[in-house]
């Protein structure tokens, strides 16, 4: 079953982007090509996609990273542009690839800077902000790590730490760009049960970016598939992770499987596209 993607509404989501175009420098191409969407409160949403179809562009624009060139970002009422730093900081958490600690750092250093968005300069650290880096290390499972270096975690171990900095900031919106990336499977199913954990438990509101299709299926209650800057298909993963959608959005034949016992969802690539069945189905 292929799915329209679903119109913004602030009725519908308290995060959405209404008709919103993106582009990284004037007069180069467009990278989100007026697109709509609304992020359910309360739920892990996936945007998922081939290389180069925007959807880190996308999550960055809703993160505030990026700023629209045309169209809005509203968060909970409010176009995220009106919002100051620290505003916006005690909303939303977020998590992006290119983060590093300096040497020496420790985990609870880390996280305490987690903190910085509920304190004014050179405030002292208060009992609220040990009780959210307590709260947060247990949380992520990881307080037995606190005096040790970041750098001289293993890469998942790394991984926590840093999602355990975002929960520090106790936000209602978590926002992670591909936070399996480079980890072994134990250490991705480690992450996304954290995350799951999160959302079911605390009630946070999740968005990512994820290439790994079983791993958007099996913990994400709502897909949108992603290709050259437009949403092409947006669901749950039983509507978007079709044959159809697969074939149009990432170019591959696949089969779609089910566990025996029916709960998990798996998308079996066999192949590419050939160049005749592009032109037959365009």
């Amino acid at each position: 079953m292929n799915c329209k993607p679903h119109p913004a509404s602030p009725a519908e989501s308290g995060l959405y982007g209404d008709r919103v175009s993106v582009r990284y420098d004037r007069g180069q191409p467009v990278v989100i090509d007026e697109q709509s969407i609304a992020i359910p409160v309360g739920k892990i949403t996936a945007l998922i996609g081939p290389n180069g179809s925007g959807k880190s562009t996308l999550l960055k624009t809703l993160a505030r990273q990026l700023a629209p060139e045309t169209g809005q970002i509203v968060l909970d009422g409010r176009d995220i542009a009106t919002l100051t730093r620290l505003q916006f900081a005690r909303r939303v958490g977020i998590l992006f690839q290119e983060n590093v600690a300096p040497a020496g750092l420790t985990v609870e250093d880390l996280i305490y800077h987690g903190r910085y968005g509920h304190r004014r300069l050179f405030e002292s650290f208060t009992a609220e902000d040990q009780a959210a880096v307590e709260s947060a290390l247990l949380l992520a499972d990881i307080a037995h790590l606190r005096q040790r270096p970041v750098v001289q975690l293993s890469a998942g171990q790394r991984q926590l730490a840093w999602i355990a900095m975002a929960l520090a900031q106790e936000t209602q919106y978590l926002f992670l760009d591909e936070p399996t990336t480079f980890l072994d499977p134990a250490h991705q199913f480690e992450v996304m049960d954290l995350l799951r954990k999160l959302n079911r438990e605390l009630g946070k509101t999740i968005v990512l970016v994820v290439h790994d299709l079983n791993l958007a299926a099996r913990y994400s209650d709502r897909l949108f598939a992603l290709r050259e800057g437009r949403i092409i298909a947006s669901g749950t993963p039983d509507e978007v992770l079709d044959s159809d959608t697969l074939r149009r959005v990432f170019d591959i034949e696949a089969r779609i499987l089910r566990d025996e016992n029916g709960r998990f969802l798996f998308c079996l690539p066999v192949g590419r596209v050939c160049a005749a069945s592009k032109e037959t189905s365009s």
